[in-house]
């Protein structure tokens, strides 16, 4: 008994780099999906075909060459193209870092979508010719409202950080919440950027001196107010982080935190030993944080109308609702989903800021439109670092 033959392909099961100059005329196909990988520079496509006679058939691969001194020429025309840009040129954990979300990534991907679901009432014949930009957040003037989100390790991106990005929202005259976590000392952010308007972001440790000996430290170096995030009792099951066994390399540390954690054990997360957050923080520590400075205190992490009535019944100073990138609890709604119902729960008694999947000038629009005072970008500061530019100062233009 013969066995039947199968039919012939000029390919075999592998991936074929073709020549840029290849033609593609003699071969009848329909994409399917397109992968790209990146590699010293170059950008690699990956074409799944399917031919009419041989149903699945080989992966052909393109290469196409882009010289890095091509791709830092190139016209960046919006936040995503920065983030293309990053997303070739940084290495995969580092990537993989920024972009996580929690579990199945949900939340971070609906903070986008919501966007998208959004529809805008134009009203015409209003003359716009004279337009302007500037408003306040806590009683000072910045250029237009939109701030940099506390993001933690910029010297990932590039080597100077932090320190770049406090220069970027110095010179264009807008909010900086500067992470805990960041890998520039907050001493050095301040010296980079002396006329920086900064707020702080902060955590609460079990160890409340740690705490209590960075708000005073902010606090002598002027920066203008505090950001307590309330929505880490717990870091959230990053997979990818898990799968690459995320760790900062040796050469970059938290270094609000150089020398304190030096005896402890080698084990980390993020930077510090495990368990350093305090998951019993509660209301009480609001109370406890006003008793230690007279810094306005702004709660980070709000999704709920109840959540706000507490926090303008604890007598803080402002609101950002946010999911934490989507980092945190994936299931959780969009945070400009979340916004309406904050809004109209605080009745402008405390101001209400919001971050979480801005990437356009329209998003910035119906933030505001639902009532946000300002909102704050987080992973495009460190796509523009990893443009080697002074972030948002290219980077605001293009948005």
């Amino acid at each position: 008994m013969h066995k039947r033959k199968r039919p012939q392909s000029s390919f075999t099961h592998k991936d074929h780099i073709i020549n840029k100059n290849s033609n593609f005329s003699n071969f009848s196909y329909s994409t399917r999906r397109l992968k790209k990988y990146s590699a010293r520079g170059s950008t690699l496509f990956v074409y799944r075909q399917f031919t009419p006679d041989a149903g699945l058939n080989d992966l052909i691969t393109k290469r196409k060459i882009e010289e890095r001194g091509r791709c830092a020429e190139m016209t960046m025309v919006c936040l995503t193209d920065f983030e293309e840009y990053a997303k070739a040129h940084l290495s995969k954990a580092t990537w993989d870092y920024y972009a996580a979300g929690a579990d199945e990534c949900c939340t971070r991907d609906d903070n986008l979508l919501a966007y998208k679901r959004i529809r805008l009432r134009p009203r015409i014949l209003r003359d716009v010719s004279v337009s302007d930009t500037r408003t306040t957040v806590q009683g000072t003037e910045i250029s237009f409202p939109v701030g940099i989100a506390p993001t933690a390790f910029h010297c990932l991106a590039w080597h100077e950080g932090e320190v770049a990005t406090a220069r970027a929202t110095e010179a264009i005259n807008t909010c900086y919440i500067t992470s805990t976590y960041s890998t520039c000392s907050v001493e050095e952010i301040v010296a980079a950027a002396p006329n920086g308007y900064r707020w702080f972001q902060l955590y609460v440790y079990r160890d409340r001196k740690l705490s209590e000996q960075i708000v005073h430290r902010v606090e002598a170096l002027g920066y203008k107010a505090l950001v307590l995030t309330v929505d880490v009792p717990y870091t959230g099951k990053r997979r990818d982080d898990i799968r690459n066994q995320f760790k900062l390399p040796p050469h970059l540390k938290v270094k609000n935190f150089d020398g304190v954690f030096q005896e402890t054990s080698a084990s980390e997360e993020y930077g510090i030993p495990p368990n350093t957050l305090d998951p019993s923080i509660s209301w009480k520590d609001v109370y406890w944080l006003q008793s230690i400075t007279r810094l306005p205190i702004i709660i980070k992490g709000i999704l709920t109308k109840e959540d706000a009535e507490l926090a303008v019944e604890h007598g803080v100073q402002g609101i950002i609702v946010s999911n934490h990138g989507g980092r945190q609890l994936d299931g959780g709604p969009a945070s400009i989903d979340a916004l309406s119902e904050i809004v109209d729960t605080v009745q402008g008694r405390i101001e209400v800021y919001l971050d979480g999947g801005i990437r356009t000038g329209s998003d910035v629009l119906k933030s505001l439109a639902l009532g946000a005072k300002c909102v704050f970008i987080g992973r495009p500061a460190v796509w523009g670092l990893a443009y080697k530019v002074e972030t948002t100062t290219h980077m605001y233009r293009s948005h």
